[in-house]
């Protein structure tokens, strides 16, 4: 990465604000590395600074004649600088750069505002000092911080998330002004009529897209997914995968179709395609009454909140794609990493989530202007509520312990059931099996097949989802069952 301005713009002071820069004879290890933190820590937001070798300066201004640095010093001084920054805590490393101005040659530190703030650096560079600072800057001076400031440093300037971080290997060029149009149009935006007419880097400036460095004008990863045409050509595999396995997971039919593109557009294209091709109504007419039964196989308003939930939530620098599986009897939706540390197993199968943090601000932001998501927690109530009126089982919602993925798992109406299931559940009403019947003939087919599902059970015994669950509680209650692994990935012991 190179150094984002020249030696003659730093200089005039024209661009990059005084304050921002900071000039040095030479290269002084134990002053430069507490100004290298104190901008990586970036407290108030500037954008980092700009340290600059080889300039006297006076109240901060350069001073003519500029004095260089001797060739001679030049490799010195930057293996210098590599090996001392190296004493921050957590890593960071500024960009470097050798600028040529006058026939006379200076060496420019970028530090721009660091990803994993708050940082510190030695308060001296005396072997045996084990103090550390959480420099700042203040004006234009180096400080430690205040209490008061120390605590800021902390609450405001913490890990900046991925998607409000400016993306270094993308230009301006690559956001689409037609995409912002739309978008602003939609939601009814008083920047709309500007975006037609007006300067496109201040439209994206007033959509905070862009880095706010004058002399650095960069798309913030929220742009590129929201506003480029490609965003997986920045974060691979940026793409929702619904993919249907008509025989179950171990046939040999699949049907795959992928929805690239901006986030917003892959997310409304998927379901639109989910709305066309897999949901399905159902209505049951009764001889005894004119009121028919009517059901879908899986409510839209359901499969939306989860989708939209995944796209909010996963990470966009994991290069694993947003995938629906669709089954005949369920739809799982698959995304990576998991839930934060705060979400529990215990509150996942009470359906019972208060995330303590958000992955991606502002990525739910731009969702909520397009009414795609609700946030603030309301997605497991929004998926219950529209599960219970139409009828449907209760869904189910999985991470393992590292919460490495998450999984929304909707069960069909039992209503879609195959015909053959039906006709043996009815059977089974007729003749309905003792509790301990059930309980043998479960414990025999799971001793057989330790990874057969509900379904598979219900296909087999007769049995409805109901009688299948209260069956497996009561075994495992009596200890005579016991699951190991995850539910989806897991397996059955039998204990004789």
């Amino acid at each position: 990465m190179a150094i984002p301005t020249n030696i003659k713009t730093l200089l005039s002071g024209e661009v990059v604000e005084w304050a921002r820069i900071e000039f040095k004879e030479t290269w002084d290890a134990a002053a430069s590395l507490k100004t290298i933190c104190a901008f990586a820590n970036d407290l108030d937001n500037w954008g980092g600074g700009y340290i600059v070798i080889g300039v006297e300066e006076n109240n901060g201004r350069p001073v003519y004649p500029l004095m260089g640095v001797s060739t001679d010093k030049l490799d010195a001084y930057q293996k210098s600088i590599y090996a001392k920054c190296k004493l921050i805590r957590p890593a960071y490393s500024p960009i470097i750069g050798v600028e040529t101005y006058q026939d006379k040659q200076f060496i420019v530190i970028w530090c721009p505002g660091g990803d994993n703030r708050p940082y510190s650096s030695p308060k001296t560079m005396a072997r045996d000092n084990k103090e550390r600072i959480h420099y700042i800057r203040k004006a234009s001076n180096t400080v430690e911080p205040s209490d008061d400031e120390e605590k800021d440093l902390f609450n405001l300037a913490n890990r900046v998330p991925f998607d409000d971080r400016v993306n270094h290997q993308a230009e301006i060029s690559d956001l689409n002004i037609t995409i912002i149009q739309n978008y602003l149009k939609e939601v009814k935006s008083s920047l709309y009529e500007k975006a037609k007419t007006g300067d496109f880097v201040e439209v994206c400036s007033d959509m905070n897209i862009i880095s706010n460095l004058p002399e650095y004008v960069k798309p913030k990863n929220v742009g590129l997914m929201f506003f480029s045409m490609e965003p997986d050509k920045f974060f691979p595999y940026t793409q929702i995968d619904v993919v249907q396995f008509p025989d179950g997971l171990g046939g040999n039919d699949i049907i795959e179709n992928t929805f690239k593109g901006p986030i917003h557009q892959q997310l409304r294209d998927a379901l639109q395609f989910i709305k066309n091709t897999i949901i399905t109504e159902k209505i049951v007419k009764h001889p005894d009454r004119a009121e028919a039964d009517r059901f879908f196989n899986y409510p839209y308003a359901a499969i939306e909140e989860a989708l939209s939930n995944a796209v909010y939530h996963r990470a966009y620098d994991v290069r694993e794609p947003i995938e629906v599986r669709v089954e005949h009897d369920r739809i799982e939706i698959v995304s990576f990493p998991g839930p934060d540390r705060s979400v529990t197993q215990e509150g996942l199968k009470n359906y019972r989530v208060s995330n303590r943090r958000y992955r991606n601000r502002r990525i739910g932001d731009f969702l909520k202007e397009l009414h795609l998501t609700e946030g603030r927690n309301t997605g497991f109530k929004k998926i219950l509520n529209a599960l219970e009126a139409n009828g449907s089982p209760k869904p189910e919602f999985e991470t393992d312990d590292d919460h490495s993925y998450f999984i929304s798992r909707l069960f069909v109406h039992e209503g879609f059931l195959r015909e053959e299931t039906k006709r043996s559940q009815k059977g089974a009403e007729k003749e309905p099996k003792k509790g301990a019947e059930r309980k043998r003939d479960i414990l025999n087919q799971l001793e057989e097949n330790s990874t057969m599902t509900q379904t598979g059970l219900m296909e087999v015994l007769g049995l409805t989802r109901k009688q299948i669950q209260k069956a497996i509680k009561e075994l495992q209650e009596e200890g005579l069952l016991v699951r190991e692994g995850s539910n989806r990935n897991g397996r059955w012991i039998v204990k004789k």
